[in-house]
């Protein structure tokens, strides 16, 4: 299988991005890896200048900026590294692509470039957010669509059920429905219309799940517009930031605080890992024609490499088939 990643996307590319590819050449010999970027800038973080035989760079002059208009900077700056490794996928020359680049600009490659899936209206961008227990949840859409209707809730549930099935192993995964009640009459007109379809759809719906109870592990995907979506995400991480920092305040008061702080550290630090929902890998965009991966912007080099890890596991399951087909089932159906 062959692996595209921007090599010049994120805040740290392209040192996180070779640093990263390089130990996932080392760890998966059957995964052919391809730098898409500036060939001179990728050479000079390689060690000795030369590439294990598993990695291919690819030059691509350009780079799409993190303040560039994604939807203008997709159609005009045709050499971009983020363009070229999405062509590499429309063209059958790449199985999947990560980036760490501009979500908007992803999201516009992914519909510009690479194109939908047969039936798919609007793709979702599913990142995995963390919960008590560890096991995490996938959520879906958090941002690449503001407004949605209740079919699309209906596609980002099935979608996001596939995922969790084929890439996560869960044999049959616990779907749930924002909504601010747990009752079936509850929500908005976009929820009220959304839950019988989901009630109807092959999956394991659990019915409305409400945000103060996600962390507790009680739905493996959650649907939401992108709306609804993307605030949960920004009240998660406002709220993360500001325990840490009322945590730091209060243990560095006094010098039996400080003690205390010192005994508590490496249980705090876990505990901080485990709520950090960018420990929890790259986030597909689900509905495209081929898999595309979305790490964070300061993704380390662990990062893209488990970026890697993941987009082998979904290609060696056949998600985007498994997509593609239920969707066609149930526009035959």
């Amino acid at each position: 299988m062959r692996i595209a990643i921007d090599a010049m996307g994120g805040d740290h590319g392209p040192a996180m991005t070779v640093a990263g590819a390089l130990l996932a050449a080392k760890e998966w010999s059957d995964v052919e890896i391809v730098l898409v970027g500036d060939e001179g800038k990728i050479t000079g973080h390689l060690s000795g200048g030369t590439l294990p035989a598993n990695v291919k760079i690819l030059h691509a002059a350009d780079v799409i900026a993190a303040d560039d208009e994604p939807a203008r900077a997709v159609r005009r700056k045709k050499d971009a590294s983020m363009v070229v490794a999405g062509r590499l996928i429309r063209e059958g020359e790449a199985d999947a692509m990560i980036s760490a680049g501009n979500t908007g600009a992803l999201m516009a490659t992914g519909l510009l470039v690479v194109g939908r899936i047969d039936g798919i209206e609007r793709p979702a961008l599913a990142p995995m957010l963390p919960t008590m227990d560890g096991s995490g949840f996938l959520a879906l859409d958090l941002g690449a669509n503001m407004d949605s209707t209740p079919d699309n809730l209906l596609q980002y549930a099935i979608m996001g059920s596939i995922y969790r099935n084929k890439v996560n192993g869960l044999p049959k995964p616990r779907v749930g429905l924002l909504n601010v009640g747990t009752e079936a009459g509850k929500g908005n007109e976009l929820t009220k219309a959304a839950y019988p379809l989901l009630e109807q759809a092959p999956i394991h719906f659990v019915g409305n799940v409400e945000a103060r109870e996600v962390l507790h592990g009680n739905c493996d995907v959650l649907v939401c517009d992108g709306f609804a979506g993307n605030i949960l995400l920004k009240s998660m991480e406002g709220t993360a930031e500001f325990v840490f920092k009322a945590l730091k305040t209060e243990f560095t008061r006094s010098f039996m605080s400080k003690l205390a702080a010192a005994i508590l550290k490496p249980g705090l630090s876990a505990f901080k890992k485990k709520m950090d929902y960018s420990e929890h890998g790259a986030a597909p965009l689900l509905g495209i024609n081929g898999l595309m991966l979305k790490c964070h912007g300061p993704s380390d080099a662990n990062a893209f490499k488990n970026a890697v890890r993941q987009a082998r596991i979904a290609l060696s399951n056949g998600l985007v088939g498994a997509i593609s087909t239920e969707t066609s089932r149930k526009r035959d159906g």
